[in-house]
């Protein structure tokens, strides 16, 4: 799968959560409402997630290998700080 489009839906200056991010797969598939969060230590990816009957968050979407995962993550964020600096003034 290819990631076809990338859009930033919002950008949060606030707290952890920095960005809602859209994603869509071969012009086919789309992904909503994926999270730009700030860790300790830099900015990472969360996928969407709902709370199970145990009260732990889990994945609704996720990728299968740790390469993907990667892959996803640095076209996210690019696209991310490419929206950043758009918004920001001059």
């Amino acid at each position: 799968m290819t990631i076809t489009n990338i859009k930033v839906r919002k950008i949060l200056p606030e707290g952890r959560l920095k960005g809602i991010i859209s994603v869509t797969f071969d012009d086919a598939f789309a992904v909503h409402d994926i999270k730009v969060v700030q860790g300790d230590d830099r900015l990472f990816v969360a996928m969407p997630s709902r709370r199970d009957d145990s009260g732990a968050f889990r994945d609704i979407v996720h990728p299968i290998s740790s390469e993907v995962r990667m892959k996803m993550e640095d076209e996210i964020l690019s696209a991310y700080y490419h929206a950043l600096s758009e918004a920001s003034p001059s």
